[in-house]
């Protein structure tokens, strides 16, 4: 096992342990877990022995769910915070077109500022402006003063969507380091001490990882089709300086909960008279996921490894006598690549026709209906929100509307297709996630001034990427691989339990507040109190 940043920064940034004070637990730590689907949480419990064995010996729900169609890391965090869908905060994705504003670029990233002069979507300002409700840490700051809220994460949006407004700390990798967008607090001495620990570890050369028995039959080489290279049997070795392999590896959570642990200690959460809030997003997950599958001894490695390294930062809090509660989730889940679904059985399992891309089908359509030029269509993907151009005039866009519907019902690949109209007029669902049908999906990520003309779900086992020199896997549909998430809740001295029911990540704010009594008004979040959770004292407020 090689020796943890998180380990030497336990060290490094070690304070003397306080007295436990019973009553409502003095720190919330909010996990999530990029891209950690309850297929893989099912798979690999029996195998985990650390940190994920310990949060699932408190109440675990293995049917969570991402409960909206846009199972993306932005719309995901906003959730789980916020105890609403994104028809609520405003997130339908991770990007969105406003063909309103200014600049040349019209696609909007979810945590940037596009009124900045000389930004765009890829080049942006990180702000929570897109976040329209407020996050847990801001109520429990209008209750408590004295409360802090402290994010820390591998993605800049997915610290924002878990902190919101005027969060005391967040901190988030950009590619070199841990940074923030906040410039009105000061930066704690232990950001500078990781950041310098991190760097000495990227320039070094990591050697492969060393799989377990279990990880050692997950070790098949699979080719991939469209460019990529062969995926399976991957030890998640790192080249020196090499920032891509960082992000996919359990290298990288490991740092971030190493910063996470330094912040505890340096600002002493969990130790004032009001109780804390500190959110960590755990990256490395998706990135291998992306990079490689979720079915392969790459991934087998990453959870291992994180298994391990979440056990290393609960042992820090453990020492330091912080009387504190757990939740663990994810932002959505992920899917495996079809060159080895198809392997597995799994017949239906192929990669999108390219012709379904808003680029592809709107320049298709433009030419057949003989509209003026321009994309005619607009869109991130093959998928989820479609645009039409609106310099277009009206006429027009309605005949390339009803052409687009039509066009994407009648391929093979697409499960369905609703315009905004339909979506806007579907009731938001109030049944159990599971018994959602495809448009209630659609509606609980809708929000008029953002979502698209329509909305395109492609079939179940379709993979939306073709070309693979990037990335050979991904996530975002409207189907259960993707929406369904393990939802954990833990604390010293709570009894397991393993809950059948499902429950939605909408449910983690409204139960974390019971849990220190911080009262949220009915009906003015999407989610419920769980009461299968002993340490929630649900009640109607």
């Amino acid at each position: 096992m090689r020796l943890t940043l998180l380990a030497a920064a336990a060290a490094l940034f070690a304070t003397q342990s306080v007295a436990q004070v019973p009553g409502a637990p003095k720190l919330l730590v909010v996990i999530s877990v990029d891209q950690f689907s309850a297929n893989l949480f099912d798979e690999y419990r029996p195998h985990f022995t650390a940190g994920f064995a310990r949060l699932a010996s408190g109440t675990a729900f293995p049917n969570g769910y991402q409960s909206h169609a846009a199972t993306e890391t932005c719309p995901g965090h906003s959730t789980i915070l916020t105890g609403d869908h994104p028809a609520r905060t405003g997130i339908i994705g991770n990007t969105w077109i406003d063909q309103s504003i200014g600049r040349s670029d019209k696609t909007v990233y979810c945590a940037e500022d596009e009124t900045q002069p000389g930004t765009s979507s890829i080049a942006y300002k990180v702000s929570p402006k897109h976040l329209l409700v407020p996050t847990m840490g801001e109520l429990m700051k209008q209750r408590w003063p004295a409360s802090r809220t402290v994010a820390v994460s591998g993605k800049d949006r997915a610290a924002v969507m878990m902190s919101g407004q005027h969060p005391d700390q967040r901190w988030y990798w950009t590619g070199k380091k841990f940074d923030t967008d906040l410039s009105d607090v000061g930066v704690p001495a232990a950001i500078a001490k990781v950041n310098a620990l991190v760097a000495q570890g990227l320039a070094t050369e990591r050697g492969p990882l060393e799989p377990t028995a279990y990880c050692q039959t997950k070790a098949r080489e699979v080719p991939i089709s469209g460019g990529g290279q062969p995926v399976g049997a991957g030890r998640l070795a790192r080249k020196a300086g090499d920032a891509n392999a960082f992000r996919a590896s359990p290298e990288f959570d490991g740092d971030t909960l190493a910063l996470a642990a330094a912040l505890v200690d340096e600002m002493k959460l969990g130790r004032g008279n009001a109780p804390d809030l500190l959110a960590i997003s755990l990256s490395a997950t998706d990135y291998v996921g992306h990079s490689f599958g979720t079915e392969g001894e790459e991934m087998c490695l990453q959870l291992t490894e994180l298994d391990r390294e979440i056990g290393d930062f609960l042992k820090v809090l453990d020492t330091r006598g912080i009387d504190y509660s757990v939740a663990l989730t994810a932002d959505h889940g992920g899917k495996d690549v079809p060159e080895r679904e198809r392997l597995a059985g799994v017949a239906d399992a192929q990669r999108v026709d390219p012709a379904l891309s808003a680029a592809a089908m709107g320049k298709k359509l433009v030419a057949e209906l003989g509209l003026p030029g321009g994309p005619g269509l607009m869109g991130d993907s093959s998928f989820g929100d479609i645009y039409i151009d609106r310099r277009l005039r009206a006429s027009e866009r309605n005949r390339l509307l009803r052409a687009a519907v039509a066009a994407y019902k009648a391929h093979p690949q697409v499960e369905a297709v609703f315009t905004a109209r339909q979506i806007g007029a579907t009731p938001i669902p109030r049944t159990a996630p599971e018994t959602w049908t495809t448009i209630q999906k659609a509606r609980a990520s809708y929000y008029p001034a953002r979502s698209g003309d329509f909305f395109v779900v492609l079939k179940r086992d379709v993979t939306p990427i073709a070309d693979t020199s990037r990335y050979v896997a991904t996530h975002g549909s409207v189907w259960d691989y993707d929406r369904r998430v393990p939802i954990l809740f833990w604390r010293p001295g709570m009894a397991a339990a393993t809950v059948g029911h499902s429950a939605e990540t909408t449910d983690i704010l409204p139960t974390l507040a019971a849990t220190i009594g911080l009262p949220i008004q009915a009906g003015s979040i999407d989610g419920r109190c769980l009461a299968d959770v002993p340490q929630a004292a649900c009640t109607t407020r």
